[in-house]
Order: structure tokens, then C-alpha cells, then sequence
């Protein structure tokens, strides 16, 4: 992580930042920032999260995680974290975790205390209402840090888009300002002279009913003004042309904020803040997502104006109340705020740990999974329609079809061409004799014959050679499985399939995102199924599974199948089953869709690491294909004649395996019509396979310890 101080050289980059990240509605633009540069002295930071040296410094938004809106005052030795705004807490990047949060806080705490010497922060986070996400991750950073609240203030903000019915909300008070010909204006930049009359009268009510004075002098608001017309705006209600009320606004990207409010004696008997709010709220920004009337305390919370909250409130303003927190940057909790700076690594490598695969896409997943809670919506809504069209482009298909898992994905496809082809029971599929059981329980299930063909021992993959002298007059289809994430030798099959009128059904799911000559698993055939096991490469935190295709008439069947045979409600054309994939599981999905590349470009080169360097002759390795993008790696097997002694010594030494599978399905009693057969190919994979880890969130040190106790790993046969 590197800590670079912001300079006007960064401003591009600050900006396109701040229109992406989850938490900065509010935050003004840079410029405006800059300009108090002579009033403030800015202390504000960048966050990337990779080390780099002041040579490799970048200045672009690759790799930004955070910046922090900050002045430095020297005479108090304090660092404000808002940046002479209302608020400014930290602004993030949407996909960040809370370790990434806690690991900036700390960092930037480090920064200010041992480049500033800073004594204390003074922070004001942004109120969660800005964040489309929900926030807190910098709070919880406070807490570790030792934080102390030391203020708190409320504001009252209209949702635009969820506001309250103007037509006759306070309309009577806005009535009595018209009928008595008082009128809205807004105020150009360079009418000085009306701002003069504002100023005064704004100056008046301060200290009249706060004992305050403005934060900004006119001179400098008259500046402003001049600088920034489009973000700072006055409007102002007149009666016979003397202002009686007006409101200062600054404007940020999706927040117009009321800066100051002011009305004297006049205007507030004859209603000229609720006639200024509605044209505010009605007319004025009604494209904006929130209008903040601002806070209503004084003396740092000690004071509520009760009068204009009850106003502002009855406008459909909600109250946020908003702390400030002091931190102690002499104290040295702030270096152990994540834990012990000597903490030893976790020596255990477990095979798979789905808490943190999962961590890193919050809290974007609470966020959906909420959304879809209040929506009312569970089942085949917009959630569901918008992975379809997701996954169906990611994979180059027309159609998707979300099912409740892989396994239905399998038997409902095999069903709709039953259904439109005129397949009979008893019909024969050919499949992969060591295939996980799933596979043939779905053929099986579609009232058809799984006919089992042995596997190549160089891939794992069915033996394409071999699939002719399984086939009989009632071979309806073959269903290869692209198994531990290599895909299938798809043209061959492809032209054998064709060649003898059979349909090629892809098992792709243990391939998400594999890609033969150019295209990818499943739009390798005919159809393919999917599985959203939360373990796969693309995982859901439940069941979930797809089908894809590009046959029209297939979508259309499989689509009826899985919703009880019905393409309208109660309507019922096919005899189906209830098969379908719920909002929260796609919505996950829609997540994680987009990082699916770069985990399986990573584990590719855990694969690498793994094939180039284990050197024990005890162990088989998976070889990498000449192309490496047809292997996604969901599971690396290797194989060893002393598979139970090898697991065993890894487990001792603290590495997590499995067996994929221990069981050849036709070994299972599920299947004792098969016991007596052999397919010793099949056995000796299943006796000997060994899964070793290669999570995407395995370190080059955690693999290369792997590797170790691989190579040193013997035993006498």
C-alpha cells in the first residue's frame, strides 16, 4: 500500500475517482477544494494499494482503493478529516473490503502522525444516506483506532427520488407568501449588492438566534461566487424588492446542500422559507438525488433549532445526525489497530476457505441481498433476467436460462429434447465413466441411459476414440464434461456427433470461463449445464445452476420445464418440474460475474508454479494444454499410488486436500447394476486422484510451501 500526498497534479485523477466511489455524492469538486488552498492548508491523500517507490508513483485511478479530503492545522496539530467541508470522511472505491479500509485508516494515521506530526485526526464521515452501498467500514476503523466522539450534529435531507407529495404540503404558508406578492429570484454571481443585503441578513439572524457569525465573510462568498456559478447558487424571496429570506446552495454531484438559511421577521410570518423550499424541492433540483437543508445544531450539537427542524421535516427532510470523532495519533493502539504487527502467519493452507473468496465482494453482497429483501421481489425478476443476458454474452450464447442447480440444468436440457425431438425412455447417452455421479444421476433422471465411456489418462477427459464402440442405434446424445476445468477435445467430438446425428450436451461446471479455439464453455455444442455451487470458480452463496444455448426452440422448453411446465401462470404446456434460481442467488452472481477472468488467470498460475516446480517422481501432474485458457483449474489433480499416505502427510503439515471423487460412480451402491463392471482407466483415477489447493487467494509463498513438502514427500510402495 503507498500513501501519496495529493498535489494539483493529481486533480484528473481525484475527480474521475470521486465520480466512481461508493461514498462521495457529497463531496465537492477538486477545484473547489484547491481554491481554499490559500485559507486551508491541504493535507489530503491517495491510497493505491500497491507498494510503489516516488519513481513509480501513478496518476491514474488504477489501483486507487481510497482519497482522503484533509487540512492540517499546525498550530493545533490537527488534522481535519473533511477538508473545510461539511463532511469528508473517507471516499472508497465500491469493491472494497473492510481489511482494505482498516489497512488505510491505519496507514493514513501512520502518515499524518510521522510526516506531520500530528497529534490528533478530527473526522466527520460522510452520512450513510450518500452511500449507494452500506458504509461503516470506516467507522468500525475508528473503533479499532480508539476513536472518541467529541460532536454531533443532525441534518435533514430530501430523498428526490422518494420525496413526499408536494401538491398541498404546506401549501397554505407558501399561498399566504404569494398573495402577498412575495416572490422567488436567484441571485447572479456578480450582483454584489444583493448579496450584501443577504449577508446582512443572514449575519442578523445568526447572532440574533445562535450568538454565531458565518463559517465563510461576503467578500469571500462574493469571490466563490464569481469563481464557482455552478456550483454555488443564492436564492433569495423578495417582497417589493427587499430580500426577506434566501438560501445559499452548493451544488455536488448528487447532493445540492443548503449552506445557509436565512429569514427575518417579515419572511417568516408571511411563509417565505416554505414558499422558497417547495420551488427548491418541485422545480428547482428535482434532478438531483438528495437536497440537504443542512444541519440545524449549534455549539457542536449542544443546541437544536427545533423551529427550522420541524420545517425542514415537514418538507419530508429525514433527520441525519452525523459525529465527529477524535483520534489520538500519539497513541499506539493506531499501530495495532489490525492486529499485532507480529502476528505469525496462519500456517494452516485450507483447501478452499469461501469466507474469504466472499469477503472480498462486500459489502456489495449484503447490499444486493438487502435490496432484494425490500423489494418484495424473490423469484424470475429483474435480477434473474439480468445475469441471463450476463452470463449468455459472457459465454457467446443467445440464451441462458437460470435452474436451481447443475444437476437439474443436465436433466431439464436432456427433457426438452425428449420433449421436441421425440426421445424415448430407456434412449442412451454416452458419458464419461469418471464424471462426479451428478452427471449420470441427470441422465438417469431424464428417464434416459447413461452409457459410461472411459477417460484419456493424460487429460482425465473422455476418450473420444473409444466413444464409437459404445454407440447403438438408440444413441440419442453424448455429454462430455469438461472436468477439473480443462475443457473437451470439442471439435473431434463435434464431428463425431455429427457425423452419427447425436446432440453434444456440455457438462461445463467445473469450466466457467474456459475457453477452446476461440470460444467459450458452453457454446461448445449444443447446450451446456452450469452449476453455481458456492465452491465453483463462479459461485453463488446457494444452489443455483444454467443452461445455455443458441437453439431457440430449446430455451423455450427448458425455460417452461423448470417453472412446472409453464411459460404463463397456471397455464401449464409440458409436464415440468420446480427448478428455478432465486433473485438473491443472481444478484450474487452479477457480483462476482465480473472478476471470474482474473481468478481463474489466477489460478492458471498457481497451476504453472505448481506443474514447473513439483519434482517427485511418486507424484502424477496435470499437464497444461498447449493453449492455457482451456484450462481454468476449478481442481488441480494430481495422482499418487500412495494417494492415502501423501493426504495424510500433507494434512500433518497443515495442507488441506480433497479427493475428487473416491468413488467411481459405477462402484456406488446406487448404481449396483454396475458394480460387476470395469473400467480400470476410471478406477485407477479414482484411487489415486488428489486434489491440491489452488484457491485464487493462495499466495506465491503459500503454494511454493506446497511445493516443498511435495518434492520432499516419499514412501516405500
Amino acid at each position: 500500500m503507498t500513501i501519496i500526498p495529493y498535489s494539483v497534479k493529481y486533480k484528473e485523477t481525484w475527480n474521475q475517482f470521486v465520480a466512481t466511489a461508493k461514498n462521495a455524492t457529497f463531496l465537492l469538486n477538486r477545484d473547489f477544494m484547491d481554491y481554499h488552498s490559500d485559507r486551508f492548508f491541504d493535507c489530503s491523500l491517495l491510497v493505491y494499494e500497491a507498494d510503489l517507490s516516488d519513481e513509480d508513483a501513478p496518476h491514474g485511478v488504477d489501483g486507487l482503493k481510497a482519497v482522503l479530503p484533509a487540512n492540517w492545522v499546525e498550530a493545533e496539530r490537527t488534522v481535519y478529516s473533511h477538508g473545510g467541508l461539511t463532511y469528508g470522511g473517507l471516499i472508497m472505491r465500491a469493491d472494497i473490503t473492510q481489511q482494505e479500509v482498516l489497512d488505510a485508516m491505519k496507514a493514513i494515521m501512520q502518515y499524518y502522525r510521522d510526516m506531520l506530526q500530528a497529534t490528533t485526526l478530527i473526522y466527520k464521515p460522510i452520512p450513510q444516506i450518500y452511500s449507494p452501498y452500506p458504509a461503516g467500514e470506516d467507522l468500525y476503523a475508528l473503533f479499532r483506532a480508539g476513536a472518541r466522539i467529541v460532536g454531533r450534529n443532525v441534518a435533514s435531507v430530501v430523498s428526490m427520488n422518494h420525496q413526499l407529495r408536494m401538491r398541498t404540503l404546506r401549501q397554505r404558508q407558501a399561498k399566504k407568501a404569494v398573495d402577498n406578492n412575495f416572490y422567488i429570484d436567484r441571485i447572479v454571481e456578480s450582483d454584489t449588492a444583493a448579496l450584501h443585503e443577504y449577508w446582512t441578513l443572514l449575519t442578523n439572524v445568526l447572532q440574533q438566534y445562535h450568538h454565531a457569525t458565518p463559517v465563510h465573510s461576503e467578500e469571500e462568498m462574493a469571490l466563490l461566487m464569481r469563481r464557482f456559478p455552478k456550483e454555488i447558487r443564492l436564492f433569495v424571496v423578495k417582497h417589493e424588492e427587499r430580500i426577506t429570506a434566501g438560501v445559499l446552495v452548493f451544488l455536488t454531484q448528487q447532493v445540492a446542500r443548503v449552506q445557509y438559511i436565512a429569514a427575518g421577521e417579515e419572511g417568516r410570518k408571511y411563509g417565505a422559507l416554505d414558499l422558497l423550499f417547495r420551488h427548491l424541492i418541485n422545480d428547482r433540483y428535482r434532478q438531483m438525488e438528495y437536497l440537504d437543508f443542512g444541519t440545524s445544531m449549534a455549539e457542536d450539537g449542544i443546541e437544536l433549532n427545533r423551529g427550522l427542524m420541524f420545517q425542514k421535516e415537514g418538507f419530508g427532510g429525514r433527520a441525519i445526525c452525523f459525529d465527529i470523532y477524535e483520534v489520538d495519533l500519539a497513541s499506539n493502539i493506531i499501530d495495532r489497530m489490525c492486529g499485532s504487527e507480529h502476528k505469525a502467519p496462519e500456517r494452516q493452507i485450507r483447501y478452499l476457505d469461501l469466507k474469504a473468496l466472499n469477503d472480498r465482494f462486500e459489502p456489495r453482497l449484503t447490499q444486493a441481498i438487502g435490496e432484494v429483501v425490500k423489494s418484495g421481489w424473490y423469484l424470475l425478476g429483474e435480477h434473474v433476467a439480468e445475469f441471463e443476458q450476463q452470463f449468455a454474452q459472457y459465454c457467446g450464447t443467445k440464451y441462458c436460462i437460470l435452474v436451481g442447480n447443475g444437476m437439474d440444468a443436465l436433466t431439464i436440457i436432456l427433457r426438452g429434447y425428449k420433449h421436441l425431438l421425440g426421445w424415448e425412455d430407456g434412449d442412451e447417452v454416452i458419458v464419461p465413466a469418471n464424471t462426479y455421479i451428478a452427471t449420470i444421476l441427470a441422465v438417469h433422471e431424464a428417464g434416459l441411459t447413461p452409457v459410461l465411456c472411459e477417460p484419456s489418462l493424460q487429460d482425465y477427459l473422455i476418450d473420444v476414440t473409444r466413444m464409437q464402440d459404445l454407440l447403438t442405434e438408440r444413441t440419442r446424445a453424448v455429454l462430455p464434461v469438461h472436468l477439473y476445468g480443462r475443457t473437451c477435445n470439442m471439435n473431434a467430438i463435434n464431428e463425431w456427433a455429427k457425423a452419427n446425428g447425436l446432440r453434444v450436451i456440455e457438462d461445463a461446471a467445473q469450466a466457467h470461463g474456459a475457453v477452446y479455439k476461440g470460444r467459450k464453455a458452453g457454446n461448445l455444442g449444443d447446450a451446456a449445464g452450469f452449476s453455481f455451487y458456492p465452491g465453483k470458480n463462479l459461485g453463488a452463496l446457494g444452489d443455483a445452476g444454467c443452461i445455455t444455448t443458441n437453439d431457440e426452440a430449446l430455451a423455450k422448453v427448458v425455460r417452461m420445464i423448470g417453472n412446472y411446465g409453464s411459460a404463463d401462470k397456471y397455464i401449464n404446456e409440458v409436464k415440468g418440474k420446480n427448478s428455478r434460481c432465486d433473485e438473491m442467488q443472481a444478484a450474487v452472481l452479477s457480483i462476482k460475474l465480473p472478476h471470474l477472468d482474473e481468478d481463474n488467470k489466477r489460478r492458471r498460475e498457481i497451476a504453472r508454479l505448481y506443474i514447473e516446480n513439483v519434482d517427485n517422481p511418486l507424484i502424477t501432474l496435470p499437464t497444461m494444454p498447449k493453449n492455457a485458457e482451456e484450462c481454468v483449474f476449478h481442481i488441480f489433480p494430481v495422482r499418487c499410488p500412495a494417494r492415502q499416505q501423501l493426504q495424510e502427510y500433507l494434512r500433518t503439515n497443515d495442507i488441506q486436500t480433497l479427493i475428487h471423487y473416491p468413488v467411481a460412480p459405477h462402484k456406488q451402491k446406487a448404481f449396483s447394476e454396475w458394480n460387476g463392471q470395469r473400467y480400470p482407466i476410471t478406477e485407477r483415477i479414482h484411487r489415486e486422484e488428489l486434489s491440491l489447493p489452488i484457491s485464487p487467494l493462495l499466495t506465491d509463498a503459500q503454494v511454493m510451501r506446497i511445493i516443498e513438502l511435495l518434492n520432499d514427500f516419499n514412501v516405500e510402495l
